[in-house]
């Protein structure tokens, strides 16, 4: 397998590009894409086999399974970076490795919990993404792994890719039936 194809396994829809004006509809569309996910999830899922389940997007990549329980893992942490960013100063928020939570035995069991965890927690998402106001979406927290400081209307817009991003994984692994397992 060439570079360039490994590269489009790993990021079927691109990487994530702020645009240099973030507009009103960027944001709508955004927040909807985020308030779909858990939805959007249930339906490809829902008839999966465990054998299906345990497909791989990519090779050396994460199962379906895997890209479930993270996206539950990655977005209860998107909810506490975004209050924090709300209720602080700045604040420096703390990353995690994902790559070790994702050979943790949850990772290995049924999805459904991550499911219902995805449920709730973008309906709250959803609530708060959608009170903010000018200056709430110019609120900011500070990432130390990329050093760099981030307004909270970007972070929509890293949600909203991070959301399409591993959904479009979940799809990849389905269309190539485990032939990267």
């Amino acid at each position: 397998m060439t570079e360039q194809e490994l590269y489009k396994l790993t990021f079927p829809i691109g990487e994530f590009e702020k645009p240099q004006h973030i507009t009103q509809e960027h944001l709508r569309e955004w927040i909807a894409s985020i308030e779909s996910l858990p939805e959007r999830i249930e339906s490809v899922t829902k008839h999966l086999n465990d054998k299906e389940l345990n497909y791989k997007y990519r090779p050396a990549g994460w199962t379906i399974k895997q890209v479930v329980h993270h996206c539950a893992d990655s977005h209860i942490n998107s909810i506490v970076r975004f209050k924090l960013a709300l209720t602080e100063d700045a604040p420096t928020i703390r990353p995690y490795f994902e790559d070790r939570f994702a050979k943790l035995i949850d990772y290995k069991e049924s999805i459904d919990a991550s499911i219902s965890i995805l449920k709730g927690v973008h309906e709250k998402l959803g609530i708060l993404l959608k009170s903010f106001s000018e200056e709430d979406l110019k609120r900011e927290f500070i990432h130390p792994e990329h050093g760099k400081r981030f307004s909270l209307e970007e972070t929509i817009g890293t949600y909203a890719w991070h959301s399409d991003h591993h959904f479009a994984h979940i799809q990849q692994a389905l269309k190539h039936k485990g032939e990267f397992n």
